[in-house]
């Protein structure tokens, strides 16, 4: 049996991110109808941001050479640091009995929204290891980055988040569904690409369907 940990990161609501993890999300539960499926909506019910606590944990688990997770509470002992592991633990206990992890994110400013950041940024800790897991981004962009566009360079989402995982969690099974030039629907000045926009987003959710039952498997 199969666990799909589904996260929203936009602060529109509806938005295009969310639709496109909707759709990969219901096409996963309708696959795998015996699986575990669980939602987190980050930018409703923010995590809160790391603190000094926070820092301390991550300080003794360098200093002590702690590379496993499961030892990770037990170098929570002052107050700060018990409180900082009590909003930890169950972030890091629902990332880590997933088999898949989608994300449903927008692109603000060439990078990922400051809620999803507070996410990652609860659940990491030094020289830990997630492999292997699989990890969907499911993103709306304003614009186009795809490679070749003139603004390819400015994508700070996907190489970010997929260097993140590579670098943090050693998982390197991340697969992208852009949609992107979305904000052909709002900005009459791009309003000629809206086209591109609704060809860019029928292919997203095609993709999110169809990755979707090959990962319920």
């Amino acid at each position: 049996m199969t666990t799909l940990l589904h996260l929203d990161a936009s602060a529109r609501n509806p938005s295009i991110s969310r639709q496109l993890s909707a759709e990969f999300a219901q096409a996963w539960r309708t696959a795998a109808p015996a699986g575990t499926y669980r939602y987190r909506d980050v930018a409703a019910d923010p995590v809160p941001f790391i603190d000094a606590g926070w820092t301390e944990i991550c300080d003794a688990a360098l200093a002590a050479g702690v590379t496993d997770l499961d030892e990770l509470a037990g170098l929570a002992r002052t107050p700060a640091q018990t409180a900082a592991w009590a909003v930890v633990e169950p972030l890091l206990a629902e990332l880590r009995s997933a088999d898949v992890v989608l994300i449903g994110t927008p692109m603000y400013n060439y990078s990922i929204p400051a809620a999803l950041k507070a996410w990652l940024d609860q659940v990491t800790f030094p020289r830990m290891s997630l492999a292997p897991r699989r990890f969907v981004v499911a993103t709306a962009r304003g614009g186009a980055y795809s490679p070749g566009s003139p603004k390819a360079a400015f994508d700070y989402q996907e190489r970010f988040l997929r260097d993140f995982f590579a670098g943090h969690f050693a998982v390197t099974d991340t697969v992208f569904i852009n949609a992107e030039l979305a904000n052909s629907r709002v900005d009459p000045a791009l309003a000629q690409f809206r086209t591109g926009h609704d060809a860019s987003l029928t292919a997203a959710l095609n993709t999110a369907r169809a990755l979707a039952a090959e990962y319920a498997k």
